[in-house]
This record gives structure tokens, C-alpha cells and sequence, in this order.
């Protein structure tokens, strides 16, 4: 067992090399956009509707009372980004019940592709919910003096994201890797089914940061109501 995906390599030419990470990365990307197509086209608008459809409504319905609990107003504005990136992690996790495979996010390019997406979403939808000058200006409050440290706390909670992500997704595979070599079989089992409810937490834990992270950025103040002149 690898503890990263950039250690198996399918093909190399010179320089160029084509690893486990960019393979199954693109084709956990192909079995979404795949699986979306399929799951989506044939639903219906009227009053009948599939068990299946039923249950994929309770679920979208679910994601969105999340986003909207974390402060956004328009949950379906950011359903496609913020569900995207919650699949994305989940499905790389769910996969590892697959022989041979890795998951993606073990590698830190990766996690790191990840957050960085992230990180240019959330000026992204700021600047589009208040507009550039207001979404400028929030990197001035309190004090102009502010400028730098809110532009490394930028920086930083990106940074956090992919690193986060990545050791996490990457200590479930080093203790699996330690088991398989010291206990029996039955112990490595347990933990491959206590790592998919891991990688379903992390998921979530993602989603709800670039949430948080997005809702802040679009977060708009609305000027207080003049008080009543007295007579």
C-alpha cells in the first residue's frame, strides 16, 4: 500500500509523468459528471415522481437548509459549487472500497487544487453579491493598518484547507498501512469502514468551511434605519 498516489506512476515520458493522482482524479471527475447526467435526465416535473427522485430532493433539499443555516440567503446560488466540492471528497473516500485504488485526496497537490478553487470562489461570489469597491473595502475594516493581515489570513485559511484535508485523508492511510503489516486481517478491515465514515466527515467539514468562507465574503451590510425625528 502506497501512502500517496504520486508514488505509483502508469506512465512517465522524461519529465512528464502520469500518476495515480492525475488518473484517478480525472476519472473521479468523469464518474460524477457521468453519474450527474444520468441521475438528472430523466426527472420529473409533475406530481408523479420516482422513489429515486424523491430521495434526491430530500437530499438537495438537505444541502441547501445547510448552506442556508450558514448564513447565505440564496442557498441555491452556491448548490452547484459547494455540493461539487462535498462529491468530489466523498466519492474519492467512497472509491477506496475499490481494489486498487487511491484516493485522490491523499495527495496534497490535490487538497491543494481543492482549496484553491475555494480560495478564488469566495472574491468570486463577493465581488459578484456587493460588487468590487464594497468587496475591496472590507480588507480596510477596521483600519486601513488591517490591509496586511487580512490579506495573510486570506492566504493562510487556504493554506489550512489543503493541508488540513490532506493529513487527515493521509493518517487514515498510514494507520491502515501500520495494521496491515502488524495485526490480522480483520483489524485493517474495521478501519477501511471507519476510514469511509471518516472521509464522509471530512467532506462535510470542507464544504461547511468554503461555506463559511464564502458566506463571509458576500455577507452584505445593510445601512440601520434613520431614527424618527422627535418633535
Amino acid at each position: 500500500m502506497h501512502l500517496s498516489p504520486d508514488a505509483i506512476i502508469f506512465w512517465q515520458y522524461g519529465a512528464f509523468k502520469l500518476n495515480a493522482t492525475i488518473a484517478y482524479t480525472w476519472g473521479l471527475m468523469f464518474v460524477l459528471a457521468v453519474g450527474s447526467k444520468l441521475v438528472t435526465g430523466r426527472l420529473s416535473k409533475g406530481l408523479e415522481r420516482s422513489r429515486w427522485q424523491n430521495l434526491l430532493e430530500i437530499v438537495v433539499t438537505g444541502i441547501e437548509r445547510q448552506i442556508e443555516e450558514v448564513g447565505m440567503s440564496q442557498p441555491q446560488k452556491y448548490l452547484g459549487f459547494l455540493g461539487t466540492l462535498f462529491l468530489f471528497v466523498a466519492m474519492a473516500s467512497l472509491f477506496t472500497i475499490v481494489p486498487g485504488y487511491e484516493p485522490p485526496t491523499g495527495s496534497l497537490s490535490t487538497t491543494a487544487a481543492l482549496a484553491i478553487c475555494v480560495f478564488v470562489a469566495v472574491p468570486m461570489f463577493g465581488i459578484e453579491e456587493s460588487g468590487l469597491g464594497e468587496y475591496l473595502k472590507a480588507y480596510l475594516k477596521p483600519t486601513v493598518f488591517m490591509l496586511p493581515f487580512n490579506i495573510i489570513s486570506e492566504l493562510s485559511r487556504t493554506l489550512a484547507l489543503a493541508v488540513r484535508l490532506f493529513g487527515n485523508m493521509m493518517s487514515g492511510t498510514m494507520i491502515l498501512a501500520i495494521l496491515l503489516t502488524i495485526t490480522p486481517l480483520v483489524f485493517p478491515i474495521a478501519m477501511s469502514a471507519l476510514g469511509l465514515l471518516t472521509g464522509m466527515v471530512q467532506a462535510y467539514i470542507f464544504s461547511i468551511l468554503a461555506t463559511v468562507y464564502i458566506a463571509a465574503a458576500t455577507r452584505v451590510r445593510k445601512p440601520e434605519p434613520a431614527a424618527d425625528a422627535t418633535p
